[in-house]
């Protein structure tokens, strides 16, 4: 990948005496194909999401997903490697907040909802953080075991949440 400023058909633009980088397309097209697999992993799970009727969907998804790559890639191109770290951890923190926000506790009973949702979240800003990192395998893994933990699961989930039908007190 050819750093922003290093092209050398591109001259070097200067603002207010800044040096400031050339548009490198080879760069871009890379973060083109970053952003794009971020948003298209966030919307797989999304769209799961949305079709069960959760408060976050679509494009929440895909929001998370794509902001987590687009987090990471400025921690690449400002900092390199040592800084993306810091981006990683602040990104899975910061998306913490928005999957609280998902959970909601019933006042009558004991019952908590929305784990899976803010789950889901969480995961789509790990997906978009690999894929901001170029870590197309591991961003495409993280989505297809996330669609089958969403997909696939739910039966048994339901199936081990139904109430016994014997009658018999649990011990």
């Amino acid at each position: 990948m050819v750093p922003c400023g290093a092209c050398p058909l591109l001259p070097a633009r200067r603002r207010f005496g800044i040096p400031m980088p050339s548009f490198d397309f080879v760069v871009f097209q890379e973060d083109l194909l970053r952003l794009g697999l971020a948003s298209v992993l966030g919307s797989i799970v999304g769209i799961e999401r949305q079709l069960s009727g959760q408060s976050a969907g679509l494009r929440t998804h895909v929001m998370v997903a794509t902001g987590a790559a687009v987090f990471t890639l400025v921690g690449l191109a400002v900092g390199g490697d040592q800084q993306v770290t810091r981006v990683v951890q602040g990104v899975a923190s910061g998306v913490g907040f928005i999957g609280a926000g998902a959970i909601l506790r019933s006042r009558a009973d004991t019952s908590v909802r929305g784990l899976t949702t803010a789950g889901s979240i969480w995961v789509s800003a790990a997906m978009g953080s690999a894929a901001g990192l170029g870590e197309y395998p591991l961003a495409a893994s993280a989505g297809c075991i996330a669609i089958f933990v969403l997909f696939a699961l739910r039966p048994l989930s339901r199936w081990l949440s139904r109430p016994s039908d014997t009658g018999d007190a649990p011990e």
